[in-house]
C-alpha cells in the first residue's frame, strides 16, 4: 500500500474501453470527463479515454515527459499547429512542448486515448503555472467521484498498478 493508494497484484487488465455504465467517467470540467484505464503510481503514468461533450478550449498545459495519443472519435486541435487530429489519427506530444487543446465547433463528443508519463501542468495566457495533475490526483478524483456515484472509493483500485 503506498499512501492511501492499494497496489494490486496481478500486473494484467482487461477493460471495455468505452463502458456502457456512465458512472465509470469521472468528471473533470463541464462536459468533459476520463475514463481511467491503467493507473501505475511506480512509475507514475496513466492511460485514459478523456472524452469531452463541448467545443471550444479545453486547457493550455504542458507535459515534462512524452506523451502519445489516439483519437477515437471526433476531433480536436492545438492552437500551436496546423494539424487536426481527427478519428484514427496518432498524436506525439514531446516533451516541454506548450500547447492549447481546443475542440471545434462541429464536434459534439470528442474521445482520445492518452498515455502520460509523469505530470501534466496548466498553464495560463502568459505561461504561469496554474495547476497539475499526477496520477496520484487523477486516483483521488476517481475515489471521490466513484464513492459519490455507489461504486465505491476502492473500484478506482482495479486500475492501479
Amino acid at each position: 500500500m503506498i499512501g492511501s493508494t492499494h497496489v494490486l497484484a496481478s500486473p494484467e487488465i482487461a477493460v471495455v474501453a468505452i463502458p456502457e455504465d456512465e458512472r465509470i467517467w469521472v468528471p473533470q470540467a463541464p462536459d468533459v470527463w476520463f475514463r481511467p484505464l491503467m493507473l501505475n503510481t511506480r512509475q507514475g503514468q496513466w492511460c485514459n479515454l478523456l472524452r469531452v461533450r463541448r467545443a471550444g478550449v479545453l486547457s493550455r498545459h504542458l507535459h515534462p515527459n512524452p506523451v502519445h495519443g489516439f483519437v477515437l472519435r471526433g476531433k480536436w486541435f492545438y492552437r500551436e499547429h496546423q494539424w487536426v487530429a481527427t478519428e484514427g489519427s496518432y498524436v506525439f506530444e514531446p516533451p516541454g512542448e506548450i500547447h492549447t487543446l481546443v475542440v471545434p465547433e462541429d464536434v459534439s463528443e470528442m474521445i482520445t486515448f492518452f498515455n502520460i508519463q509523469g505530470s501534466m501542468l496548466y498553464l495560463d495566457e502568459n505561461n504561469k503555472h496554474v495547476g497539475y495533475e499526477d496520477v496520484f490526483t487523477k486516483i483521488d478524483m476517481c475515489r471521490a467521484h466513484y464513492e459519490s456515484v455507489g461504486l465505491g472509493r476502492d473500484y478506482v483500485d482495479q486500475f492501479v498498478r
